[in-house]
């Protein structure tokens, strides 16, 4: 069992599981408690409608990919302001349109298509040195992000129009947390997949929320889980010769569900909603 520690693309997929699950843990924290689920759906298809056209066009789908996801990032937050309307609803506009884009791109794809499917799927045990670098500056770049604005990105979580009201620059930072998002859904399309991705965002940051009410131990614990799910799949994708995006989010799911069963919140019965802030 062992051995399989000699090879070198064992030890970019455990660094890419150590590294993808921070990310998607602590952003997933920021989805949840802005109530946009379903951003992590559409950033996923953006990417891949990116990482699409980079190939069919002989550019780096990695840098196309991360280019699609975040303009769509940047559109999501203008889109809801200038409609008045949930950024929900900004985000299914999107998500539709980067559907159609991705598998258009896709019928226009000559011969084998693994390389763009395996970024719908995942393939951790063919990333690269590069998509490392990436992986590890995004992660450098969020914890400071969150060390830097943390008082800022709370009013921000807590409500978007109080924070305003407090001076905060609220669209600043809903617009850079977008971003941020968007940019941890590209790296990790070949860790866990543009279709699965998404649970693993959500996932996380949940199981944090059924044992604490702390905004910093919900970041935290949200961070381990991710990397749990990340390292635990991983593993089992190796051994038993699996996807490894469906091992992830497998994983995942198992943990938020145990978490919920034994979460000490549940258990009271005359339990006064609270919030993590």
């Amino acid at each position: 069992m062992i051995e399989f520690l000699h090879y070198e693309f064992v030890w970019r997929a455990l660094a890419a599981s150590i590294l993808g699950g921070i990310t998607c843990g602590i952003v997933g924290v920021w989805v949840v408690l802005l109530n946009i689920p379903f951003v992590g759906v559409a950033m996923s298809h953006s990417a891949f409608a990116g990482a699409v056209f980079g190939l069919l066009f002989g550019i780096n789908p990695l840098i196309s990919a991360l280019v699609s996801c975040l303009l769509s990032a940047l559109l999501i937050g203008p889109v809801a302001d200038r409609g008045d309307f949930s950024p929900n609803v900004s985000i299914g506009i999107i998500f539709s349109f980067v559907l159609g884009v991705a598998f258009l791109g896709m019928g226009f794809l000559k011969g084998q298509k693994i390389e763009a499917l395996n970024l719908l799927w995942g393939s951790i045990l063919t990333i690269s040195r590069q998509e490392i670098f990436f992986l590890a500056i995004i992660t450098v770049l969020i914890l400071v992000l969150l060390a830097a604005l943390y008082r800022q990105i709370m009013a921000v979580l807590f409500n978007r129009e109080i924070a305003k009201a407090s001076g905060v620059p609220e669209k600043a930072i809903f617009y850079l947390l977008l971003f941020m998002c968007g940019a941890v859904v590209t790296l990790n399309l070949n860790t866990i997949g543009g279709l699965l991705v998404f649970s693993l965002v959500t996932s996380s940051p949940l199981a944090a929320y059924q044992i604490t009410y702390d905004l910093k131990k919900m970041y935290i614990f949200s961070a381990i889980f991710g990397v749990t799910s990340c390292l635990a799949g991983f593993i089992f994708s190796y051994i038993l010769n699996v996807p490894s995006g469906a091992a992830i989010i497998i994983v995942s799911s198992l943990i938020f569900v145990t978490c919920m069963i034994f979460s000490r919140k549940r258990r009271k019965i005359n339990h006064e909603p609270q919030t993590v802030f």
